[in-house]
């Protein structure tokens, strides 16, 4: 079985099961009919591809991009969650964590990550220091689509 065709075979899958069921309009899934949730069905795809080719290389993508579709889906769909950027922190030190537990490589950012990602969701205020960090959030947010389309240029650029 090569490598390439599950991860292909199990995004057309997901997709597939998506598109039908949304074609069937069941009332019941309807939350679930909507970018985030394609998100979390790609990244589960990444996910499955990685456990059932024993290929770690999609593992921190597949735990990225699963966990920003379980947060823009929850924001939408649970009153309690919160839409903060210490969330995104988290999401990154959960994929550096998973990743180390196969690879044993990045532990320290992953602690690192999910520490501070911790402490500023459940901090009652940030300490002065921190704002400035905020303020950058803030500004990626702003402007994400934008880091997209630089990121993606860096790659077409970079000689492997």
């Amino acid at each position: 079985m090569n490598k390439n065709h599950t991860l292909l075979g199990f995004l057309f899958i997901g997709l597939g099961a998506y598109f039908f069921l949304r074609h069937l309009n069941i009332p019941h899934l309807q939350p679930f009919y909507s970018w985030p949730f394609l998100l979390v069905l790609i990244g589960a795809a990444f996910l499955f591809h990685s456990y059932v080719s024993r290929d770690t290389s999609s593992l921190f993508t597949g735990t990225i991009v699963t966990g920003f579709g379980i947060h823009f889906l929850a924001v939408d769909q649970l009153a309690f969650w919160r839409d903060h950027w210490g969330v995104y922190l988290c999401i990154v030190g959960a994929a550096f964590l998973l990743q180390y537990r196969k690879t044993k490589k990045g532990l320290v950012p992953a602690l690192v990550l999910l520490g501070t990602g911790a402490f500023v969701l459940f901090s009652p205020t940030l300490p002065a220091w921190i704002q400035w960090i905020n303020q950058f959030f803030l500004l990626i947010e702003r402007f994400w689509p934008l880091a997209l389309i630089a990121f993606g240029l860096y790659l077409l650029k970079k000689k492997t």
